[in-house]
């Protein structure tokens, strides 16, 4: 007999399913069961939020949707933070979960990892929970689960699992098979009154978001096209080559950067929610588009969040753009202003250039170091000083290659179990892995720092670079902006090297560029995993010198 808990991996299998994260406790053992005899890969993280985050990195780096496996009650508390950073990120994760018995469900009787109601809880950082009351609803629910992966708005799924179902009989669901659905086109009315704005507009500018990373390619030929700078979000990163001279970058917080836009006379804005985190970062208000809006995105309802359209179209970025793209190529466009285009661009570029203080210059060349080194890299970041500078700064070359919790959500520990999942990610379809950057400050590694044995384990030879400034460095700053005492940011800081390498990881600390160049070198060239550490002040004071 096989029972629902078994016949769920082989359905994972079918839908394509590689890696699953999760730790084993007594309600999920039926899970484990079926996974077993699986070619579907195992990683156990030291907790269930590093399991929800190396989901995330594993998908942003893949593609392909993560998967959890997780206990009931404290499981489920504690994943639901990785959750929100996914929900907040559009990120497919799939988390399954085990549930009381159906008789026992809203019971209140002290039952082992009882809570009042599990997908109640989890609802809120869930496209949608799903409690399965019988075997027999499992396909129809994996199936819901991966038509919104494959063509809706990615976003977390929970499907919880009453343990009395897990042990049902399946035998009859054996043959069940995977539903494939395709991503929706664009109307072709819309895209005959889209491609005529864009046409007719004396400064067009595109700002594109993470939702539209596959559609890069397409995207670099609009924007040349139609002569338009490109402003990209966070997620959007390395959509257009960093040399690229209608690049301007992910720099829409600065004054400079908004005068621009506001500039434009149409901007096209594709798979991206023109919210807070994307555009204004510093919370001080102030980003306009006066100029004619037209929305691109999956999903109806974003559509007229934030800033209203002039003229919006809901379908897959990819298959808008390159339609988009097909019908402006094929007519004649008229003059554009001189000054517009790549010559804005530049002159945006050099004014920015020309404002960064001291500390900004001189984490910008420590990325640059780092990507100088390992030139094929991702970099996957917490929220720490060097992350927010890069933000702004650095644009690598290729989409899917910088992506931290700065944004959206916003939570500490990200990272490092993140990283975990970026390299594992990198592996899936046949991909040759390459090196995967962990940039992580010394306040957000102790939120996760006993996954490095998760690392360890997993054989992941991720690079950690601790940016140690002794505390939440990123918070003090605000404080004093704000005239306010720092109050709870000068924290006691161990000795995260020795921490590092009591987990199993070689660990060193770095003073200046040479020494952080051979430690990348030595790295990149090991089996497992390496903490570098960069004492911020040492960094600085090498620069100056």
């Amino acid at each position: 007999m096989a029972t629902c808990g078994e016949v769920l991996v082989k359905l994972l299998e079918a839908y394509g399913v590689e890696q699953v994260f999760g730790i084993p406790g007594v309600h999920t053992v039926e899970l484990y069961c079926g996974l077993a005899s699986s070619p579907i890969n195992h990683v156990t993280p030291r907790h269930e939020q590093g399991a929800g985050f190396m989901a995330d990195g594993y998908a942003r780096t893949s593609g392909k949707p993560g998967v959890c496996f997780i206990i009931t009650g404290p499981g489920m508390t504690n994943i639901t933070t990785a959750m929100g950073q996914a929900y907040a990120d559009s990120i497919p994760m799939l988390v399954i979960s085990s549930v009381q018995s159906r008789s026992q469900l809203g019971g209140g009787r002290g039952k082992l990892h009882e809570l009042p109601n599990q997908s109640a809880l989890v609802a809120g950082v869930a496209a949608f929970s799903h409690t399965l009351m019988s075997a027999a609803e499992l396909p129809g629910v994996l199936a819901r689960a991966f038509a919104l992966f494959q063509a809706g708005r990615p976003r977390p799924v929970h499907i919880e699992i009453p343990l009395d179902v897990l042990v049902e009989n399946a035998d009859a669901l054996l043959t069940s098979q995977p539903v494939s659905i395709a991503r929706p086109g664009a109307a072709p009315a819309a895209l005959e009154q889209m491609s005529q704005r864009l046409i007719e507009a004396k400064r067009p500018l595109i700002l594109a978001g993470g939702g539209a990373i596959d559609a890069a390619p397409a995207l670099l030929q609009l924007a040349e096209r139609l002569g338009a700078p490109v402003a990209l979000t966070i997620n959007a990163k390395g959509m257009l080559p960093a040399s690229h001279p209608l690049l301007i970058g992910s720099t829409q917080t600065l004054v400079a950067t908004r005068a621009l836009v506001a500039e434009a006379d149409v901007v096209l804005a594709i798979g991206t929610e023109l919210a807070e985190t994307d555009y204004d970062v510093t919370f001080a208000g102030g980003f306009e588009i006066p100029g004619a809006l037209l929305r691109i995105d999956i999903d109806p309802d974003q559509t007229v969040r934030n800033y209203p359209p002039a003229l919006a179209l809901v379908a897959d970025a990819q298959l808008a753009t390159e339609a988009l793209l097909a019908r402006i190529s094929a007519q004649t466009l008229p003059e554009r202003e001189a000054e517009w285009g790549a010559a804005r661009a530049k002159r945006l570029n050099t004014e920015l250039a020309a404002v960064w203080d001291e500390p900004t210059r001189a984490q910008t060349h420590f990325l640059q170091t780092v990507f100088d080194v390992l030139p094929n890299a991702v970099c996957v970041g917490d929220s720490t000083q060097p992350v927010y500078t890069g933000n702004l700064t650095f644009n690598p070359d290729q989409p899917r290659r910088w992506f931290n919790s700065s944004t959206g959500y916003g939570t500490l520990g990200y990272a490092l179990p993140a990283a975990i999942g970026a390299w594992l990610g990198r592996t899936a379809n046949g991909q040759q892995p390459g090196p995967v950057v962990c940039l992580i400050g010394d306040g957000g590694l102790q939120f996760t720092l006993p996954e490095l044995a998760s690392a360890v384990e997993a054989r992941t030879p991720i690079i950690v670079l601790l940016w140690n400034n002794q505390g939440y460095g990123e918070i003090k700053k605000y404080m004093l902006n704000r005239d306010i005492e720092p109050v709870g940011v000068d924290i006691y800081t161990p000795d995260l090297v020795g921490a590092a390498k009591a987990l199993g990881c070689t660990a060193l600390a770095v003073e200046g560029e040479a020494q952080l160049r051979a430690a990348l070198v030595s790295a990149a060239e090991r089996q497992g995993p390496t903490v570098i550490e960069i004492d911020e002040q040492l960094w600085q004071q090498a620069l100056a010198l």
